[in-house]
C-alpha cells in the first residue's frame, strides 16, 4: 500500500481512508488545513489509481493498514477517518483491534449487504467499463456524484487508471460488507456521519452501526449527499476532526 503524507512526523497521526473509485485527493484539502497541527497520512487503497497491488477484500485492506500502524506508528494513531469504502475498512479495523485509534470518524459507510446490487455489478460493468475513458460519459458520472467541479480532472485521470477487475472487486466488496460483532468492543470514541440526502441504505447503516455500539455519536448532516462532507466541505470536515479530538 502506498501513502501520501502531510505535516511534521513528530505530530500526532491522523489516517484518512478515501472512498471507492477515488484516491488520496479525496482528503487533500482537509490534509492541507490540518497539516500544521497533525501528521496526516492518506493511504491509496488497493486496486485504486497509484496503488501497488490489486483489490482483494475489505478485510485484507484493514489487515494491511493495521500492519502499517504496528510497524511504523507504534500500534495506534490518534484518529482514523474513512468515507464509504474507506469507512467500511475503518469499521473492520475497529473490529479487529480495539485500541487501533483514540477517535474514529465514519462517513457514509454501508453495513447492510445488498445481494441484488452485488449480483448486478459484474454484468453492468462488463458492458460499460469501456466508457469510463470517454470524457463526456465520465463528466456525467462525475456530476452524478455531486463533487465540486475542480476535482473533475483528478477524478477522470484516476478513474481511467482503475483496472476493470479492481473496480468490480471493490464495488462487490462495498455492497456485501457486514459489520462484525467484535466492533462493539472497540475502545475508540466513534463518530458516525451521514447526509440527510443519502440513500435509505446508507442512513439505515449509520443507525445500525450505532445500535451495535450505542456509545457511537450519530451526526445527521442536513442537505448533504453521499461523500459531500469530506470532499466538498473540507473546512467543516477539518473542524469536525479538531472538535472530536478536543472533546467538543
Amino acid at each position: 500500500m502506498k501513502f501520501q503524507e502531510y505535516g511534521p512526523e513528530q505530530k500526532d497521526v491522523i489516517l484518512l481512508l478515501h472512498g471507492g473509485g477515488l484516491s488520496w485527493w479525496n482528503y487533500r484539502e482537509a490534509a492541507e488545513l490540518l497539516r500544521d497541527e497533525y501528521h496526516i497520512i492518506l493511504p491509496i487503497l488497493d486496486g485504486h489509481a497509484g496503488s501497488d497491488r490489486p483489490f482483494t477484500t475489505i478485510e485484507d485492506n484493514a489487515a494491511e493498514l493495521i500492519s502499517f500502524i504496528d510497524e511504523r506508528l507504534n500500534g495506534a494513531v490518534l484518529l482514523i477517518g474513512g468515507l464509504s469504502l474507506g469507512g467500511q475498512i475503518l469499521l473492520e479495523m475497529l473490529s479487529r483491534r480495539r485500541e487501533i485509534c483514540s477517535h474514529a470518524l465514519v462517513e457514509s459507510a454501508a453495513v447492510i449487504p445488498s445481494k441484488l446490487t452485488n449480483a448486478l455489478i459484474a454484468p453492468a460493468f462488463g458492458g460499460s467499463y469501456g466508457l469510463i475513458r470517454n470524457r463526456s460519459f465520465a463528466r456525467m458520472q462525475f456530476q452524478s456524484l455531486h463533487m465540486k467541479p475542480e476535482l473533475f480532472e483528478d477524478y477522470y485521470r484516476d478513474t481511467c487508471r482503475i483496472q476493470k477487475r479492481d473496480m468490480i472487486a471493490f464495488m462487490k466488496a462495498n455492497t456485501s460488507y457486514a459489520l462484525k460483532d467484535a466492533f462493539r468492543d472497540s475502545a475508540a470514541e466513534i463518530h458516525v456521519y451521514v447526509g440527510e440526502k443519502e440513500t435509505g441504505e446508507i442512513r439505515r447503516s449509520a443507525e445500525a452501526i450505532c445500535r451495535l455500539r450505542p456509545a457511537c455519536r450519530l451526526h445527521r448532516m442536513p442537505g448533504l449527499r453521499h461523500g459531500e462532507f469530506s470532499i466538498n466541505h473540507a473546512d467543516q470536515y477539518a473542524d469536525a476532526i479538531r472538535q472530536i479530538i478536543q472533546g467538543g
